[in-house]
């Protein structure tokens, strides 16, 4: 089986689970061809990552001239399958939020992609993400190229699926997955029930690396991590201002904010005006290596986001034995228990975080690595890379036929 990989942008530093994902079905027997519309600009940390760049080809490397170079050949040699993803463009980009001359660009890298996929002998496409890499893999279908399935993270897909034509993505798919069952739910509000039983669960997985410490003592300094991207979803800057707080009570603490993003500005602002420049440190972009060794660090990892689908880093923090603190958002819920593995919080809300941070430097180290190992538990149940790589596979194999 030749399965290809569609991603708006990979490889990418918080796009790491689409790597391992990936990785293990090729461990496990599958063929993965790997395709991005675009490159991505922040720069590269991880080596594994510079890897796979080298793996990966790249639709908008050819340019403008490259899409009417293959639009125009795509009219010639199957004008039917061209005129039906003509229709199809503009059925999805008519009220869209991009709009038509938007999704004639999609059709445009659809027809570089059907040629490509004709050329390796492709007999299925995956895609990450149900927004405009899930349309190209539609238009491609259309085309007459493969059969596609692609996975839907949240929140951006939950937040506009009529803007994205959803429901429609999903009825013309062959299967899709949900990385919870929050997820799954949200899928089903969009599609009739006929087309329940193709909306699956395939879970993110965690590479083993996140899987086991590397024997050191829990930490007994009060130091606490936040990984993430420096944006408004992942609520940084309201954990600034709790930390404030919690600072002029006198209570012993740091952060290491781990990531950057485009409000790394205002968070900046927000840790000088809180008086926390001593006790807060902005790593920048991390390697998983690094991220790995700042989870070890930490007494627990914390994540006060705004709207999420299920983060991968809770499942790493967890995989290594550190409780987590973050919000009741989405999926999160259905890996952190509070008062188990973590505690959970109301989203947007300063005062609760803040209660909840005071509660995670009370609790004992004892309580903290009862904590950690009833998260690791999960994680290794739920979210090993190659129990949710194995999965991914079994539909695989149902729903497509080479």
């Amino acid at each position: 089986m030749r399965i290809a990989y569609l991603v708006n942008q990979y490889p990418k530093v918080s796009h790491t689970f689409i790597r391992r994902e990936l990785q293990a079905l090729e461990a496990g027997g599958v063929e993965v061809l790997r395709y991005s519309i675009r490159r991505v600009a922040e720069p590269l940390a991880d080596p594994a990552d510079q890897a796979e760049e080298q793996k990966t080809r790249f639709v908008l490397d050819g340019g403008p001239q490259g899409l009417a170079a293959a639009i125009a050949r795509q009219a010639a040699v199957r004008p039917a399958g061209f005129a039906r993803a003509s229709a199809l463009a503009a059925q999805v980009g008519f009220g869209s939020e991009r709009g038509l001359a938007i999704h004639g660009a999609y059709l445009g890298e659809a027809c570089v992609l059907v040629e490509w996929m004709e050329q390796a002998g492709v007999d299925h496409v995956h895609a990450h993400f149900g927004t405009n890499s899930a349309t190209v893999a539609m238009l491609v279908e259309a085309l007459g190229g493969p059969g596609y399935s692609f996975h839907v993270h949240g929140p951006e897909e939950f937040d506009k699926p009529f803007l994205i034509s959803l429901g429609l993505k999903i009825e013309r798919s062959r299967f899709v997955c949900g990385i919870s069952s929050f997820g799954r739910s949200q899928m089903y509000r969009r599609v009739a029930y006929e087309h329940w039983p193709k909306v699956q669960i395939v879970r993110c997985g965690v590479e083993p690396s996140f899987l086991e410490g590397d024997g050191r003592p829990f930490p007994e300094a009060p130091q606490l991590v936040s990984v993430g991207r420096l944006s408004e979803q992942k609520g940084q800057i309201l954990l600034v201002e709790a930390l404030g707080r919690v600072k002029k009570e006198g209570l012993d603490f740091s952060l290491v904010l781990v990531g950057d993003g485009e409000m790394r500005a205002e968070v900046e602002e927000a840790i000088r005006r809180n008086d926390l420049e001593d006790r807060v440190t902005i790593t920048g972009w991390a390697s998983g290596a690094e991220v790995r060794e700042h989870i070890l660090a930490s007494r627990a990892m914390i994540l006060p986001s705004f709207a999420e689908g299920l983060p991968v880093v809770i499942m790493e923090a967890l995989g290594l034995g550190r409780p987590v603190l973050s919000t009741y958002v989405a999926g999160i819920p259905e890996l952190v228990v509070p008062k188990e593995n973590g505690w959970l919080v109301p989203a947007g809300s300063v005062d609760a975080l803040a209660d909840a941070v005071r509660e995670v430097l009370a609790t004992p180290t004892e309580t903290l690595i009862e904590y950690g190992e009833a998260g690791r538990r999960a994680v290794l149940e739920r979210h090993d890379v190659r129990v949710t790589a194995a999965s991914l596979r079994a539909l695989l194999d149902a729903y497509v036929h080479d």
